[in-house]
């Protein structure tokens, strides 16, 4: 072997020697911007979401209701996780989801106020769609400060848990200009429509809320700035005869 292969070699090996260690000490790949991070200390797991149900399409569209009144009962982790699934679940391994979205930039994020929910502390929590789980972003029963945010609506405060359909505009907009905008509204529609949906082949129900102040919902639920919460939308079931 001559001088200049031998050197060549010689570099390989370190380098292969460099990748390993990095390999084992866990930092062989960098997060990119489309990476998915490691769950957060305290992260909770959500059940699988099921794949069917008893309840058709057809049935779930024709007895779909907003309900406003809810019975006070705990709601399953299952169930909220099943809801969360619908709104903005991952249904393949290219990164789509239940919802539509323009040029699949994916701009809503969804949180949950849990007050009542089996297995679950009370709390806030983001759903992370890639991973099915809850990373909680505070603790606490917050259903009355989401209440007070929102013209003291009952519903939000008496409603086990409440699904909140947030946006981030930009990513969106930086395609599409100010008609992004638009198609933020219309995917935030979509998602809001298969949460009903959901609910219904669950037998549970919800209302879409849209009449609160932006800045205390964002307060209640420590959302950055650049984010703009859209729906609230309490889920729990429904008391009979309320529907």
């Amino acid at each position: 072997m001559d001088l200049m292969n031998l050197s060549l070699s010689l570099a390989i090996a370190a380098l292969l020697a460099v990748v390993l260690a990095a390999g084992c000490a866990g930092i062989l790949l960098s997060p990119g911007e489309n990476s998915t991070p490691a769950p957060p200390d305290g992260a909770v797991i959500l059940p699988a979401p099921r794949p069917e149900s008893s309840t058709s399409v057809e049935e779930a569209l024709r007895e779909r209701r907003s309900v406003r009144a809810y019975a006070e009962v705990p709601l399953a982790l299952a169930d909220v996780g099943q809801v969360l699934w619908a709104a903005q679940g991952v249904t393949d391994d290219r990164g789509y989801r239940t919802a539509p979205s323009a040029g699949a930039l994916y701009p809503l994020e969804v949180y949950v106020v849990a007050g009542n929910v089996v297995d679950l502390e009370p709390g806030v929590y983001h759903y992370r769609p890639g991973d099915h789980l809850l990373a909680r972003v505070g603790g606490g029963d917050r259903r009355a400060d989401l209440r007070a945010a929102a013209a003291d609506q009952a519903p939000v405060g008496e409603a086990p848990a409440t699904l909140v359909i947030a946006a981030v505009p930009e990513r969106t907009t930086r395609k599409y200009g100010d008609r992004g905008i638009r198609y933020v509204a219309m995917e935030a529609g979509h998602a809001a429509e298969n949460v009903y949906l959901q609910a219904e082949a669950l037998d549970l129900s919800t209302v879409a809320i849209g009449a609160f102040d932006d800045d205390r919902v964002r307060e209640v639920l420590m959302l950055p700035e650049n984010m703009t919460p859209l729906y609230l939308m309490p889920v729990g079931r429904p008391v009979p005869g309320n529907g």
